[in-house]
């Protein structure tokens, strides 16, 4: 079993939804660490044997408690030049203590203006086939893992709760070759940005060291995703990898960690959460704590394959439609991202989907409220 933290009321936990028929609605789910919602955290396994790993491998540690947030995807790359960040800007304004999440990037690749609605005038309710997306993540992750709840007093403890569901989550996938919904977090030119990987496999050969990262979407038809769809989806997983390497390469400054989240790193942690850390086989009494021991994982960890993998499921029964296997462009990423945050940072105004893509609009809600629909603006910018 696994662990979660006990409310002392009941809390809604933000997640993110993602449905592959209805792309145009993907929602950036990222509840601020100051805030009064929480997530839930992985509570796997521990180092200290191989019995005891193979008997906490499909513990999940979730926290109910606590000013903590979900944690959702991210990625991280050296900029070329240092950025400012206006008080204007969404990211000041949205995601000032929060940071950006991999689905931030993928939606405003999506559609830059949907994302500028979505931040201004609220998200869309989740659609049937939304939920139906989320379902099914949870139950391929119940298949490596399940919950348990512990107590969390502290936004210390709702973070040290992140750092163990990594570091079960790596140990998973040392000894048993797969893991599934493992948290990362990056620091990207002052900004600090987040993300969850559906699966990671390892290679079953020993020359083969580095592991395969996976994106499972589900699809309410048994049709193919158009190209932009697949393009957002390989963007996603190359983002994740680019954190993966990150972290792989200890580069994870911890004192821009604690100064950006208002953490005191040596503040003791919970009775709870120093238990199962003991149990886990890295006993922790502060937050630092936990993190030297997070970067001494991040030491073992290989690159990422340059190989990525998409698949696409159908939602009625959860057969495969497709894979995608693709190369990992660390160029075209980039570039990506670089155009993102100039979004994100107040450096231009939102641009429309292109022409030859606004067949997405038909799936948008904000459509009615659109310019591009309602004057003869030539899309390039508000």
């Amino acid at each position: 079993m696994g662990y979660s933290q006990q409310p002392t009321e009941p809390l809604h936990i933000p997640v993110e939804i993602v449905s592959d028929e209805e792309m145009a609605l993907i929602e950036a789910a990222l509840a601020a660490t100051a805030g009064p919602a929480i997530s839930p955290v992985r509570f796997q396994r521990t180092a200290r044997s191989i019995q005891s790993i193979t008997l906490l491998s499909k513990r999940r540690l979730s926290s109910e408690t606590g000013p903590i947030g979900d944690i959702e995807d991210a990625v991280g790359f050296r900029p070329t030049q240092k950025r400012s960040r206006p008080a204007y800007s969404f990211l000041h304004r949205f995601r000032r203590k929060r940071g950006l999440s991999v689905t931030d990037i993928t939606a405003t690749e999506w559609c830059e203006k949907q994302m500028e609605f979505f931040l201004l005038l609220g998200k869309p309710e989740a659609t049937k086939a939304m939920k139906a997306g989320v379902a099914r993540h949870a139950v391929l992750e119940e298949e490596v893992v399940r919950r348990v709840k512990v107590r969390v007093k502290t936004p210390e403890d709702a973070w040290a709760l992140k750092f163990i569901n990594f570091m079960v989550g790596v140990n998973q996938l040392l000894f048993d070759g797969l893991t599934r919904e493992l948290p990362l977090l990056g620091f990207v030119e002052g900004i600090w940005m987040v993300g969850v990987i559906d699966e990671i496999r390892m290679p079953v050969t020993e020359t083969e060291k580095s592991p395969t990262l996976v994106d499972t979407k589900t699809r309410a038809r048994a049709s193919l995703p158009s190209e932009p769809q697949r393009r957002n989806g390989r963007l996603q997983l190359m983002c994740y990898k680019y954190l993966w390497d990150n972290l792989a390469a200890d580069k994870f400054p911890s004192r821009q960690f604690f100064d950006f989240f208002a953490l005191n790193p040596h503040w003791i942690l919970s009775e709870d959460i120093r238990e199962n850390t003991a149990r886990s086989g890295f006993p922790a009494e502060t937050l630092d704590d936990l993190i030297r021991y997070f970067r001494n994982a991040c030491r073992t960890l290989p690159q990422a394959h340059e190989q990525l993998l998409l698949r696409y499921e159908l939602q009625e029964d959860h057969s495969l439609l497709n894979e995608d296997q693709f190369e990992y462009d660390s160029d075209w990423l980039k570039g990506q991202i670089q155009g993102s945050l100039e979004f994100w940072m107040g450096e231009r105004e939102a641009k429309y989907t292109p022409a030859e893509e606004r067949w997405k609009c038909k799936f948008c809600q904000f459509a009615s409220v659109c310019p591009i629909n309602t004057n003869n603006s030539d899309g390039n910018s508000t």
